[in-house]
Formats: structure tokens, C-alpha cells, sequence
């Protein structure tokens, strides 16, 4: 079963990070259009902060050498820029291998949303399995910094990238309150499940698969990195 991830890289250098550390109330989404030779077109979608704020850190950015504000929707501005420089003058002092960073893009994986902050991107993406989610932790935690933010299995109930389901914090909430996780426990599995009208057996299956989402989405960013 494949897995949707949130997660966090720590790399100044990566594109646009120069705007979006300039400003800070402003939220900036892209897209790449990669049919554009070594310098993709980047489209920014722009919310908060003023025009006028946002095109001055367009103009004052190294990486860019030329933007169009394409249109509105509501509160957010649609730009398309046009890098200035290329990958490998970009990211290639930084960077141990572009060519790893190349590979990522043809794992199988789909990156849906990219946020770029002051210190990087965070990136959500759909993951064919938990291997070719560790080649893009191993990947960044090499070349900068890697955090995993949240962790579900795709065909869940809860929208990608959410938390618990409401039933599996339920049962986390009613668990905890009735003393099922002291030790010595004062709260059996059964006297939970009798609480929340369900089957022993249901509530077992319904705490392991919150206790795994909790491991997963607070502990696996600190696992070790892949050997080479």
C-alpha cells in the first residue's frame, strides 16, 4: 500500500527560499514546468503580503531573472518567473550529486505540493512504498535536512497528509482517560471497548494502527540513514 508524506527540507539554497525568507507574511506554492530545458519555469502562487512586497523580492532575488503576474484568484496572485540561473549553478556547490537529485524524479512517486519557506521547501507527495520514501530522506538528510511531518497509508478515510481519524483519536482519548496506558493498567482492553461500544477486537486494530501513524509521522524522521 503506498503512503502520503508532509516533510521538511532544510536547504537555503533551494529555489525562491531568497523571496520567501524577504516576505515572511506571504505564502508561496510552485509548480515546475520541466519542458523548459535546465531552467524550468517556475509558477508561484502567491498568498498574503502585498504585490508590491512580493515583486520588490522578486527583483532583488539572484535566481530570478524575469516574472509575470498571470493572474488572480481571490487572495492569491499566480506569477510564472523565470530562473536566471540552472540547476547546477544553483544547487551544484551544494549539492554532493545532482544526478542523485535527478534520480528522485523518476522514482515512483508523485510530488503534489511544494511550500517554499524561509529555510527551504516543505513537500507533500504520494510514495509507491516506504523504500522510495527513504530514498528522499536519505537524499536530504546527505545534503541538508529532513522532516517528517506527517505519514498515512493512501485509501485511509482522513484527507492526504491528515492526522488520527476522528475514531482512532477517540479511542486514543478514551484509552488514556480510563488508565488503559498507566502501568499497572486500571482499564483492560475490554472495559475500553465496552465504553466505546465496540468489539474488543476492533479497538486492538483501531490503537495499533493510531500507535503506528504516532511512530511514524514523530519518530521515523530520526531513523538512520539507508547504507550506501
Amino acid at each position: 500500500m503506498g503512503l502520503v508524506a508532509e516533510y521538511e527540507i532544510t536547504c537555503e539554497v533551494l529555489p525562491l527560499v531568497e523571496v520567501a525568507a524577504a516576505v515572511r507574511e506571504a505564502t508561496l506554492e510552485v509548480e515546475l514546468q520541466y519542458n523548459h530545458g535546465d531552467r524550468p519555469l517556475f509558477i508561484v502562487h502567491v498568498t498574503g503580503g502585498t504585490n508590491e512586497s512580493v515583486e520588490r523580492a522578486f527583483e532583488s532575488a539572484a535566481f530570478v531573472a524575469s516574472y509575470t503576474l498571470v493572474g488572480r484568484a481571490g487572495e492569491t496572485c499566480q506569477y510564472q518567473v523565470q530562473p536566471a540561473i540552472g540547476e547546477h549553478s544553483q544547487l551544484g556547490g551544494h549539492i554532493e550529486d545532482l544526478s542523485a537529485l535527478r534520480a528522485l524524479a523518476t522514482t515512483d512517486s508523485i510530488i503534489e505540493r511544494i511550500r517554499v519557506t524561509p529555510t527551504g521547501w516543505v513537500q507533500t507527495g504520494w510514495f509507491a512504498d516506504r523504500d522510495v520514501l527513504n530514498e528522499f530522506r536519505a537524499f536530504w538528510q546527505r545534503n541538508g535536512e529532513f522532516t517528517l511531518q506527517r505519514l498515512t497509508r493512501d485509501g485511509e478515510a482522513e484527507a492526504p497528509g491528515d492526522g488520527l481519524t476522528d475514531r482512532q483519536r477517540e479511542a486514543l482519548r478514551i484509552a488514556y482517560e480510563m488508565g488503559h496506558f498507566e502501568i499497572p493498567r486500571s482499564a483492560s482492553l475490554n472495559d475500553v471497548a465496552t465504553e466505546l461500544d465496540i468489539t474488543a477486537s476492533s479497538l486492538s486494530e483501531r490503537l495499533r494502527r493510531a500507535q503506528t501513524h504516532l511512530v511514524e509521522t514523530t519518530v521515523a524522521s530520526t531513523w538512520p540513514p539507508l547504507p550506501e
